[in-house]
């Protein structure tokens, strides 16, 4: 089943369901992003309601808030490591380190769920932020003023919006 956008013109949500089902023989199927994901019906045979997300939706987004704080400590560290060795003269070993640590960054993006890099990296902004302050906090003893925790928190939920919103409901 091609996984064609619900925004696109003349989408039926109901046609779409039958044709699901037409198609891949399952009780019930709910196109969301990134994939399509089959769930039990909510009443009756074949019913199109919509239910709460499917578990595999769920360890979907845990999967993805897991990377990105993986991406945030590969990040931030790596570029801490290059700050320590280079402004505070602590040796090419520590920006070694930092320049490894960037490199696996790269690669744990690329193990997000959604294929759009642009969404990722818009989102990814948004943990980098939240994450730049955590690691402050715990590393280098800064103290957030009320500002810098109002920034991410609308940090935060522009993360949400960008990741989560139900694109293809």
């Amino acid at each position: 089943m091609s996984q064609t956008p619900p925004q696109a013109e003349g989408y039926d949500p109901a046609r779409t369901c039958m044709a699901a089902r037409r198609h891949t023989g399952a009780a019930h199927v709910i196109l969301v992003r990134p994939a399509v994901i089959p769930v039990r019906p909510t009443s009756g045979p074949g019913s199109c309601r919509r239910k709460e997300p499917s578990y595999r939706w769920r360890m979907l987004i845990v999967r993805s808030l897991l990377l990105f704080v993986l991406a945030a400590v590969a990040e931030i560290g790596g570029a801490w490591l290059i700050w320590q060795g280079v402004r505070e003269h602590r040796g090419l070993l520590w920006v070694g380190g930092g320049v490894i640590a960037l490199g696996l960054y790269g690669f744990v993006a690329t193990l997000q769920p959604d294929a759009q890099f642009g969404r990722i990296l818009a989102a990814y902004g948004g943990i980098f932020v939240v994450g730049s302050l955590a690691w402050g906090m715990v590393v280098d003893k800064f103290k957030p003023d009320r500002y810098d925790i109002a920034g991410a928190v609308i940090c935060l939920l522009g993360v949400a919006v960008i990741m989560y919103a139900p694109r293809g409901a």
